[in-house]
C-alpha cells in the first residue's frame, strides 16, 4: 500500500551555510518550501521525495545580502524563482540512516546530489497525526549551478566559498 506524506512546515526548517572570507560561515534559510514523499507502507527506504523552495523567501538575517542573493549575480529569482529536488533512489545504510540520491535544480541547472538522512522514526502527535522525522544534510558547489559571483579581498581571501552545506529538519505528516 502506497503512503503519501506531506511536510509539516510549522515543525520543519530548510537551511544552508557558506564560508565567508574563508574564516567563518554565514547561515541562511528558506521561509517558504514544500516537500512530499511516497512510501510503500511506512518504509522510508522505499521513499520517493520531492521538494521545492521559493528562493524569494531566502533569509540570511541581512536584507541587503538577501536582495543580492535574489539578484542576477546569484539566484536571479525573476527568471528562476524556485529550487527543486527530486529523488531518484534511496539506500538504507542502517536502521536510522538513509542516503537519498536525486537531482537538484537551481537557476535552470540540474545536477545529481546524494543527501544523508538521519531518520528519527514515526510518532503520533497529540492531535492524532502520524508523523515521520528526519534530519537531512549534504553539500553542493554553487559554481555547478551558475552561482559564480565572487570577490577577492586585498589580502587574497575569497569572499564567498564555493561549497554550500545543506541542512533540513523535516517532519512529514501521513496523509
Amino acid at each position: 500500500m502506497e503512503t503519501t506524506w506531506k511536510v509539516d512546515t510549522m515543525h520543519s526548517e530548510v537551511g544552508f551555510k557558506v564560508r565567508h572570507m574563508m574564516i567563518s560561515n554565514v547561515s541562511g534559510s528558506f521561509g517558504s518550501f514544500d516537500a512530499h514523499a511516497t512510501t510503500a507502507g511506512d518504509d522510508f527506504s522505499t521513499a520517493q521525495f520531492s521538494f521545492n523552495a521559493d528562493i524569494n523567501s531566502i533569509n540570511t538575517g541581512v536584507a541587503d545580502r538577501d536582495g543580492h542573493l535574489k539578484s542576477a549575480d546569484f539566484f536571479d529569482t525573476e527568471q528562476y524563482p524556485a529550487l527543486t529536488f527530486t529523488s531518484t533512489g534511496v539506500t538504507q545504510i542502517n536502521d536510522d540512516t538513509l542516503e537519498i540520491a536525486g537531482t537538484i535544480q537551481i537557476k535552470g541547472q540540474s545536477k545529481p546530489v546524494v543527501l544523508k538522512a538521519e531518520y528519527a522514526g514515526i510518532a503520533v502527535d497529540p492531535y492524532g497525526q502520524t508523523k515521520a522525522g528526519m534530519t537531512i544534510s549534504g553539500s553542493i558547489k554553487r559554481s555547478d549551478f551558475g552561482l559564480t559571483w565572487s570577490a577577492v579581498t586585498e589580502a587574497g581571501h575569497v569572499v564567498v566559498g564555493d561549497e554550500i552545506k545543506l541542512a533540513a529538519e523535516l517532519q512529514l505528516i501521513k496523509q
